[in-house]
């Protein structure tokens, strides 16, 4: 079950998870005692409220009036011209309030911990966009929110951290482990272990126990349906190939899951393939690594020679993640999407070429699935089309671009103590 508009096709034909949150052999419920009623209570309340007529109108109106729903679906006609073969375009998550998909299911979720009487949001965050979306329906609702970052993602995503102040929320930077999205969410999943009755858990994305993996792409869902009325409607017919990036995998399994039973459509995820998978620093689980155990499911993991999860590399902070949603690995286990890695300098060099083409600044996320359009976009008919999913916009990103481009701009923490024209 998904939340559905008008004239878009059902899912049921792909009816997972099943009622214990399985994915095939992946996903279920695999945490400590602890965790079991707060899990139960969370399950309750979603299979409550998901379809109930108020919660649904409430949901739909926040995201056309707040969020700014429906995103567009662009032409970039220069950038097809220029590269030649299939037409591509781009779904506009970029366009979305706070600047990318995470809002979606920031607000679904914030509604239904409304409904359950808490009064606490706590959250985890990576690139820093699924903090500054938690932040920012906390502020709407009035809600106390704490966001757990990485300590190294956090050094890289200040400007997001600062944005997450703005609006009322306390971040708290994790030193254990990696220091980045993984040991956020172990931070924050003991947090809420010892904090239950009043606190609510916002993942952010298609990953941990039953029933997030569900519940996450129920309320991301919202972008392949929107694709699905708006590819007809302005390019004549739906896409031969639909391209996301995967780090967790929420906005990938969005623009996804409506496309499922539709086999003429071929669905990309494009993982982070890091400095090369050649040499053991990326985060690419679904071509690299073996079914196992994190955050409470079963998927595609990475780990080392002696089961341990291994630490991995990305470029973007979003990709950065050992792990991927378990419908993700159902997916690539049947075949019916395919999982392509892509590098830094492939993602970096995508970057710079849509701000120069389209007058787009993408995620570096983003950035990854756009490098794959380009390699496959020439080899296709021009009667063909590419639809790639814009994740977010790449504001936060700026710092990590012009320090790997060796130039200072005035908010970067080594330019602090300087004089910035205007100040006093």
């Amino acid at each position: 079950m998904v939340f559905l508009s008008e004239g878009v096709m059902t899912t049921d034909a792909y009816d997972f998870p099943d009622a214990a949150g399985h994915f095939g052999p992946y996903g279920g419920l695999f945490v400590s005692e602890t965790l079991i009623g707060a899990l139960t209570e969370l399950r309750e309340a979603y299979e409550r409220y998901r379809d109930d007529p108020d919660f649904q109108a409430e949901f739909r109106d926040e995201l056309e009036h707040f969020v700014g729903r429906p995103s567009p679906v662009y032409h970039a006609r220069r950038w097809s011209q220029m590269l030649g073969g299939a037409q591509i375009y781009f779904k506009r998550e970029d366009l979305n309030h706070t600047g990318a998909h995470k809002i979606n299911n920031a607000i679904g979720q914030a509604l239904l911990a409304r409904r359950m009487g808490k009064k606490r949001i706590i959250a985890e965050t990576g690139a820093g966009q699924h903090g500054v979306a938690t932040a920012t329906v906390a502020a709407r609702y009035g809600l106390e929110c704490t966001v757990y970052m990485g300590s190294i993602d956090a050094a890289r995503q200040r400007q997001n951290i600062y944005r997450m102040n703005l609006l009322g929320a306390k971040v708290v930077e994790v030193e254990s482990g990696s220091k980045t999205l993984k040991d956020a969410l172990n931070e924050a999943m003991r947090v809420w272990v010892t904090n239950v009755d009043d606190t609510f858990y916002i993942i952010g994305t298609v990953a941990g126990p039953h029933p997030y993996p569900m519940m996450v792409r129920d309320f991301q869902a919202i972008i392949g349906q929107e694709c699905r009325v708006q590819m007809p409607a302005y390019a004549g017919r739906q896409p031969d190939v639909v391209i996301a990036a995967v780090g967790g995998g929420s906005n990938a399994i969005g623009i996804f899951h409506p496309y499922i039973p539709d086999a003429a459509v071929k669905l990309v995820g494009v993982e982070a393939a890091g400095d090369g998978i050649e040499t053991g620093r990326h985060a690419a689980s679904l071509r690299c690594g073996v079914p196992g155990v994190l955050h409470g499911n079963r998927t595609y993991v990475m780990c080392n020679a002696d089961g341990q999860i291994a630490e991995t590399h990305s470029v973007s902070a979003g990709l950065d993640y050992p792990g991927v949603g378990p419908e993700h690995a159902w997916l690539k286990d049947t075949g019916r999407a395919e999982y392509v890695g892509i590098t830094d300098a492939e993602a970096l060099a995508a970057f710079h070429h849509l701000c120069r083409t389209e007058g787009i600044i993408p995620a570096l996320e983003s950035s990854h699935a756009f490098a794959h359009a380009m390699k496959i976009a020439p080899a296709m008919r021009p009667d063909q089309s590419i639809l790639v999913c814009l994740s977010g916009r790449g504001d936060k990103d700026i710092g990590t671009v012009a320090d790997l481009d060796g130039v200072d701009f005035y908010d970067r923490p080594s330019m602090r103590g300087h004089v910035v024209k205007g100040a006093q």
